[in-house]
């Protein structure tokens, strides 16, 4: 009996010891899982050589994987870009800034944020490039126009809704683009719109151009940097690949032309008015499309229309808004920002105020006042460790990095309508100035009722999916890191 006892004793002892010290490893491995997701949400360990402008095109695994129904985009001045200019023509960092200054101004003044709060609103796949470590926020893709079809590379926009091309006999004047410019007499399928006709009233309505005409439609349209494009609304085929083609496409036939377009052929409208891309292929694609930025100017993303976008299964969504007084752009809502793993104290009235728009073609993206300084004294505080350097522009919180191989960052997250996230990459938190000199890539607007804008070197990485029907907009982790 005692030795059944003792057999009974070292026995439970032995599972005792089992389920202690085997609880506890479990608990140990948990807490150290733990703490790494936690200084994974915290911060980021950037190599800055991640930053460094590239020569060669690189296109990352996932465009292998495409649809050969998917445009490729890329930025006008990246080693990926079918547009060869020349080094001279590449804009300085500087330049950039004020370009996307200009172009912020002018969103700033189409918006009006004295009017009543916007309401709730309630199929093919083409490759994105970046230009150079922070690009000018003009990334082209390549399509074709006319019977026979003559490709055309043209800067894509989420900001405007007419696409125009250069136009011979360019009676007024054109700048030099790298392909032929378009002839209108030597497609078939080719025709100028009414002046009379409701085509041409919602142009009027898309571009504000009052502009008088006679018999055919005269277009006008200048951007905040002062490039413009002048000539007759047209319509004729357009086609993205063999199968997604549409016939009596409107569009812009530019004769005269100046402005930043570098020898990109023209402009790819994507906004939501009538007269957008997005808008006249609607019974095709269902008002649904999707691009992915990438973070280096060395490697591609991708531009989808239809049942091709969408597809990243880590989607989140927010609600997009819909402005009557400003139907082109798309409207999206901030509800705060975490740094570092923490949400800061902003009120949230101060995104109440300004409201938000998403664009592709703003480089750096623009925050109130009051949520901005909470975002530069969280950054600030959490790179103490780096020397600082003197502001560049609109960037006042720069960081001189000689010297340095890697760089730990804290993490940025913007937090949207609907309970979603948008962990921003880390290619998206700082831009290289100079070869030393690396800045936080965030501004603050003048005004508190300044709308704010999500630029695209924050959407860099990101599946950012436009579902625009189901009024939603999405962003899906990794599509082209």
């Amino acid at each position: 009996m005692a030795t059944i006892n003792s057999f009974l004793f070292l026995l439970l002892s032995s599972v005792l010891h089992l389920l202690l010290f085997g609880c506890s490893e479990k608990v140990e491995a948990y807490r150290f899982e733990e703490m790494t997701a936690n200084l994974r949400l915290q911060s980021h360990v950037v190599s800055l050589s991640s930053f460094m402008p590239a020569g060669v095109c690189s296109t990352p695994a996932q465009g292998t994987k495409t649809s050969s129904r998917l445009l490729q985009v890329a930025h006008k001045h990246g080693p990926c870009s079918p547009l060869k200019e020349g080094k001279a023509k590449v804009p300085s960092f500087h330049e950039i800034l004020i370009d996307d200054q200009a172009r912020v101004k002018s969103i700033h003044s189409k918006i009006s944020n004295n009017a009543d709060p916007p309401a709730v609103d309630s199929l093919a796949k083409i490759p994105a490039t970046s230009g150079q470590s922070l690009g000018t926020g003009n990334f082209v893709v390549t399509i074709g126009i006319g019977t026979p079809k003559q490709p055309f590379t043209v800067i894509f926009d989420t900001g405007s809704d007419l696409t125009w091309i250069q136009c011979q006999p360019c009676a007024g004047q054109c700048y030099s683009q790298q392909d032929p410019i378009f002839k209108p007499s030597a497609s078939s399928t080719y025709s100028n719109i009414s002046c009379n006709s409701a085509s041409c009233n919602q142009l009027q309505s898309a571009t504000g151009n009052s502009r008088p005409c006679g018999s055919t439609c005269i277009y006008q349209i200048q951007y905040g940097d002062g490039s413009y494009s002048l000539g007759y609304f047209a319509a004729d085929t357009l086609a993205l690949s063999s199968s997604d083609v549409f016939p009596k496409f409107k569009f812009g036939c530019g004769e005269n032309n100046q402005g930043l377009f570098g020898s990109a052929d023209g402009l790819l409208g994507l906004g939501r008015d009538q007269v957008s891309m997005v808008s006249q292929t609607a019974k095709k694609y269902k008002k649904l499309f999707s691009y992915c930025l990438p973070p280096t100017s060395s490697s591609t993303g991708f531009l989808a229309f239809g049942s091709q976008a969408g597809a990243s299964s880590s989607a989140r969504y927010t609600p997009l808004i819909k402005d009557s007084n400003n139907p082109s752009f798309y409207f999206i809502t901030i509800t705060g920002i975490s740094v570092g793993g923490k949400n800061l104290s902003i009120p949230q009235s101060v995104f109440t105020t300004s409201g938000a728009v998403i664009d592709s073609g703003t480089v750096i993206t623009r925050l109130p006042p009051a949520a901005y300084s909470a975002l530069r004294t969280a950054f600030r505080q959490g790179m103490t460790k780096y020397p600082t350097a003197p502001a560049i522009s609109i960037l006042d919180t720069c960081y001189n990095l000689n010297g340095y191989s890697k760089v730990t960052t804290p993490t940025i997250v913007l937090h949207f309508g609907g309970g979603t996230d948008l962990n921003v990459d880390p290619s998206g938190i700082l831009v290289r100035a100079t070869s030393t000199q690396y800045c936080l890539a965030f501004a603050g607007n003048s005004a508190a009722t300044d709308v704010a804008i999500l630029g695209n070197m924050q959407q860099q990485t990101f599946e950012v999916i436009y579902n625009v029907a189901g009024g939603k907009l999405g962003f899906g982790a990794g599509a082209c890191s």
